[in-house]
């Protein structure tokens, strides 16, 4: 929670001088992006790291409230050595994070940022400041919201054009609520907004994309082609049809990845998913004869493992999609854009693009625990899961783990039959609690 440790102004602060001092290069001047969403902690993290970073020397450049994928544009775009972002994605305005991108535009590795970690309370810094006459800067870019929408705009091809398309865009009053509506409205569509007044306090509040049902109901009433949620950093996007029905990530990736193949730029015919898309997709893009690779969970994962093997295209059931060819991260304005391209040149609506693919039953249980126990020091649970499993066969699945940030057991299980699911499902979260506790 902002304001309550760890995420203080004093943390804030010392982790500026932590990036300063990580991404110096040989001059001893560097520049450094910071944008934010629209959350009210915005504010001070955005003042701490500048004043953390200039304390070191480095430059900043501000750009005010952008989406998370803007901010690794523009990291990269404006030769920058680092970006920062400060958002919380899909949690409420309470909460806060700060992410970071390196001079690619890609998030960083994990040791680096564990290498920034240790150097937030060592000595290094204190000695490593530089006197007076070197300390860094603040600038204001102005016209980044520009760029960012050109960019974004340039991704749907040239020959194309929305004209003729009514879109809901629910903007969760988060870091999208100009860029967005602007984008969409440039390449020809009617645009209704939702989601496009923050006052610091409203960021995902019973809007954005977990909670479809608000861009549902307004497109049954206005007759809208298609709806489109973001979440707070805009990020990620779900998308709901002319009928009012949800459509996930994993049925976006069905339809794009489709086109891609046929396009022949889906890069070695590969997509990239995480342990939690639904099998139904797998399936479906092996009748296309596309190989489905999973990763953790995690869009991060889903983008080392892209890099790792050289391909084009992955995402997450939650609607992180990731187009490398076009974006180093998940950016939910750029996927709705290759959605709709799909859309307007097939010339069919989302109801018959989606429905080619079959999800199974997917149940998710999170098992709220006292403690947390290696799932491998459990018998009798691994013993059920195996046996469960053999049962599945190849028309369904088990996924269990634990949260990285609450003590959960996320239990998840996929079948054909929904009864049989739920019956698994409970079964193993009785085993769990019987040996946990």
């Amino acid at each position: 929670m902002a304001n309550t440790d760890p995420m203080t102004v004093e943390t804030a602060m010392a982790l500026g001088q932590a990036i300063a001092h990580n991404f110096r290069g040989n001059s001893g001047r560097h520049k450094i992006v910071i944008g934010k969403d629209t959350r009210l902690s915005g504010y001070m993290f955005e003042t701490a790291l500048s004043a953390g970073i200039c304390s070191m020397g480095g430059d900043v450049l501000l750009v005010g409230p952008l989406p998370t994928p803007g901010i690794a544009f523009l990291t990269h775009s404006m030769r920058a050595d680092a970006g920062v972002v400060i958002s919380a994605s899909h949690n409420p305005y309470q909460d806060n994070g700060i992410k970071f991108f390196g001079r690619d535009g890609f998030k960083l590795p994990d040791r680096v940022e564990e290498k920034i970690e240790m150097l937030m309370w060592g000595e290094q810094l204190k000695e490593a400041r530089p006197p007076s006459p070197q300390i860094g800067r603040a600038f204001r870019i102005d016209d980044a919201t520009g760029r960012y929408i050109v960019y974004l705009k340039n991704t749907f091809p040239a020959h194309l054009s929305l004209e003729g398309l009514k879109i809901v865009i629910d903007c969760a009053h988060g870091a999208a609520y100009k860029i967005a509506p602007q984008v969409f409205q440039e390449l020809g569509a009617e645009v209704i907004a939702l989601g496009v007044h923050p006052n610091g306090l409203n960021i995902n509040d019973r809007c954005g994309s977990l909670f479809p049902e608000l861009v549902s109901a307004k497109v049954k009433e206005t007759g809208a082609d298609i709806g489109i949620s973001l979440d707070g950093d805009a990020d990620r996007v779900i998308v709901v049809d002319r009928n009012g029905d949800v459509v996930d990530g994993d049925r976006i990736m069905a339809i794009c990845a489709t086109e891609m193949a046929r396009k022949k730029t889906l890069k070695k015919n590969t997509v990239v998913a995480t342990v939690m898309s639904n099998i139904g997709l797998e399936l479906y893009l092996k009748s296309k004869k596309i190989r489905l690779l999973r990763a953790p969970v995690g869009d991060r994962y889903v983008v080392e493992a892209m890099r790792a093997g050289g391909y084009s295209f992955g995402g997450e059931q939650s609607g992180h999609l990731i187009f490398l060819d076009h974006a180093t991260t998940g950016d939910g304005v750029l996927g709705a854009l290759q959605l709709l391209a799909v859309m307007v040149e097939s010339g069919k609506g989302i109801p018959e693009l989606a429905k080619k693919m079959v999800a199974f039953p997917q149940l998710l249980m999170n098992l709220r625990l006292k403690r947390r126990v290696p799932l491998e020091s459990l018998p009798g649970f691994r013993k059920a899961v195996s046996e469960f499993e053999k049962k599945l066969g190849k028309r369904g699945r088990i996924v269990v783990r634990y949260s990285g940030t609450e003590p959960l057991l996320r239990i998840m299980v996929e079948g054909e039959d929904q009864e049989e699911t739920e019956r698994i499902v409970n079964a193993l979260a009785d085993q769990a609690r019987v040996e946990i506790g």
